[in-house]
């Protein structure tokens, strides 16, 4: 009786000892942690991706309205005026031709035909367009000469002491007629570039002539008239 018990608690000792060693070997709570750290499907776990900055848009550069070109004539008063419609100042199309010899009649005119002691005559230009087509032409005081002579003396010349000449382009239309803005006064005095500051001779009564040219055109004949 005694023996069987014995054998018994052995055998009882040799199971536990051999469950111990089982589970030593096997180590089935490895093979659930493995399992339960594997994704579903075996897939592996991926990282999470860094979020991508957006460029911040941009601010859009305005387009530069172009500015208008601007055309104009040259400074200085006006040398010349028209008749209503007869010239255009500044703003002229370049597709105008310039006026010739042959476009333009061009007269020299005096205010009056005589002048008592001490009367001083206003002289003017007068230009007419002859054709059918506007042309272009230079009426500022720097194209314009006014020339009084007595035979074949000169007595004076408007460009002998002129001071700040200026230019004027203008458009002259076809048919028109322009006359001098203001008239240029003659102080009945002889006149050369080296006595303008100085005293000057006194014009002598008798005939006398005007002749004058703007824009490279001369007049036809020169306008006569006396000083008394």
């Amino acid at each position: 009786m005694y023996r069987r018990r014995r054998l018994a608690v052995l055998l009882l000792a040799l199971l536990i000892v051999g469950g111990i060693v089982a589970l030593v070997v096997w180590q089935p709570w490895r093979a659930m942690t493995d399992a339960a750290s594997q994704p579903a499907g075996g897939a592996s776990a991926s990282a999470t991706p860094a979020p991508t900055s957006s460029a911040a848009p941009s601010a859009s550069t305005p387009t530069a309205t172009p500015s208008p070109r601007v055309t104009s004539s040259a400074d200085g008063d006006t040398g010349a005026q028209g008749d209503g419609d007869g010239e255009s100042d500044g703003g002229t199309a370049s597709d105008v031709a310039p006026c010739t010899t042959g476009d333009v009649t061009v007269t020299a005119t005096t205010d009056k035909s005589s002048y008592g002691t001490g009367e001083l005559p206003k002289l003017s230009i007068t230009l007419v367009n002859d054709t059918d087509l506007p042309c272009l032409i230079n009426v500022g005081t720097a194209a314009q000469t006014f020339e009084i002579t007595s035979g074949s003396d000169t007595w004076w010349r408007s460009t002998d002491c002129q001071s700040e000449p200026s230019d004027q382009i203008v458009q002259l239309d076809a048919g028109k007629t322009v006359t001098s803005a203001t008239p240029i006064v003659w102080d009945r005095t002889r006149s050369a570039v080296d006595t303008c500051d100085g005293d000057r001779q006194k014009a002598l009564p008798g005939w006398y002539n005007l002749a004058v040219t703007i824009g490279g055109i001369g007049s036809v004949e020169p306008a006569s008239f006396t000083l008394r």
